[in-house]
């Protein structure tokens, strides 16, 4: 897989996750709130945290290899700095 293509199936799978586990930890907090078990509305919090901190990962991979991509296909600028003054 080319950076470009690892970025473009990190980034969304990342945000997607990321999405999932807010909607997940509401879900689990609201548990709490209806005073179920307290073995059930700890599990619940504890998966959430996992989808969010996988999907906050999955992000932080997509940056990392959208940044390879442009470091790769990054054009050099001219250098004007050892142009003489007139």
């Amino acid at each position: 897989m080319t950076h470009k293509e690892k970025w473009l199936a990190f980034a969304p799978a990342g945000l997607l996750a990321i999405g999932l586990g807010t909607c997940l930890v509401q879900w689990a907090s609201d548990k709490k709130r209806r005073r179920e078990s307290t073995a059930e509305w700890v599990s619940a919090g504890t998966a959430a945290l996992l989808v969010l901190n996988a999907g906050i990962s999955l992000f932080g991979r997509g940056v990392v290899e959208k940044v390879k991509h442009d470091l790769r296909h990054q054009i050099p600028e001219p250098d004007y700095g050892n142009i003489g003054r007139l």
